[in-house]
């Protein structure tokens, strides 16, 4: 098969397309041949050397999700056949025109939903789901932040608290605030430099609830004031830098709770767990559809490059989609 194979760390140059063998399920796994694929920000990191694959295979294969159709199962699946529309994540791997996976981490395309569209869905909908829901604890009636409200991330989980009922605030950059507010955000603040914090606490002056973050660094300290008493942060990402000067009293004053979470590196039973939630939970309200996809640009395989260049200018909106078969 061809796949994306990390010989060296570096720029977007270093990714190129190989040869290699394909990969082989064991008894209770699904040989799924990907049709499309999706960069995530820890694609680029681990293309410099900064996010290893935990995995340790002998060939270094990146990407994190894949939409597809199994094509061989293993002797113990019973919940899948050879055919079937599958979509998921995995630890890397995705980057090639098959992947192995644990037949009950798989997850079944919504029917309403494209396979050309389906690898939008899988990481940044689980990530999202999981911050701000299953850790973060959102609920109906309570309000939720999420910084780089326009990221993958961000539309997934714009979409994830309005189906619940929750409110939602977003920061992002002032190019990107009207595709925030057509997703359903209740409030849209333009992110730092400028005062989000000052304009959210006009807005909310108890705080919020719930806070989804993947920048870290200097919004710390403001994520810190920002929450009510009893929220909670959910640290999923470090795009701004993994220290910040922080005040450690609001932690007991507000009896806040701080999350540091990756799904990545996640045991593969707990992975599993989260899947079958997830299927219950949250497929429905894509056949529903309360939740979409959201795509900002696709690219081809040989093209993977360039789509890494483009994800590192933040212009994006959404997904940033490669199309391998």
């Amino acid at each position: 098969m061809r796949a994306i194979v990390l010989r060296e760390h570096g720029g977007p140059e270093v990714l190129q397309i190989e040869e290699v063998d394909d990969p082989t399920p064991g008894p209770d796994e699904i040989l799924v041949d990907i049709a499309h694929t999706a960069l995530n920000r820890a694609d680029t990191l681990q293309r410099m050397g900064m996010y290893n694959d935990p995995r340790n295979r002998a060939v270094e294969i990146p990407g994190l999700e894949y939409a597809g159709t199994v094509s061989a199962i293993g002797t113990e699946v019973t919940n899948w056949s050879v055919g079937d529309r599958v979509m998921g994540i995995e630890s890397g791997g995705c980057y090639a025109e098959k992947v192995v996976t644990h037949s009950r981490q798989a997850l079944p395309v919504p029917s309403n939903v494209e396979l050309a569209d389906a690898a939008a869905i899988a990481e940044v909908f689980l990530t999202a789901w999981d911050a701000l829901v299953v850790q973060g604890g959102l609920t109906s009636g309570r309000w939720g932040l999420i910084h780089a409200g326009a990221s993958g991330v961000g539309t997934a989980g714009i979409q994830i608290a309005k189906a619940l009922g929750a409110r939602i605030a977003v920061t992002c950059s002032a190019g990107k605030a009207d595709a925030c507010r057509e997703l359903g955000a209740d409030l849209v603040l333009e992110r730092s430099p400028a005062d989000w914090l000052g304009a959210l606490n006009a807005e909310i002056p108890d705080g919020v609830d719930t806070i989804l973050d993947v920048v870290g660094g200097e919004e710390a300290d403001r994520n810190l004031k920002a929450l009510a008493i009893d929220g909670t942060l959910v640290q999923v990402g470090l795009m701004g830098g993994g220290s910040a000067p922080v005040n450690m009293g609001l932690l007991l004053m507000k009896r806040i709770t701080w999350i540091g979470t990756t799904l990545r590196a996640r045991p593969l039973e707990r992975k599993i767990s989260l899947m079958q939630r997830f299927i219950s939970e949250i497929l429905p309200l894509f056949e529903s559809g309360a939740l979409r996809p959201v795509i900002d640009s696709r690219y081809s395989f040989e093209q993977l490059p360039e789509a890494h260049t483009y994800m590192e200018t933040n212009a994006n909106v959404g997904k940033i989609l490669i199309d391998i078969a």
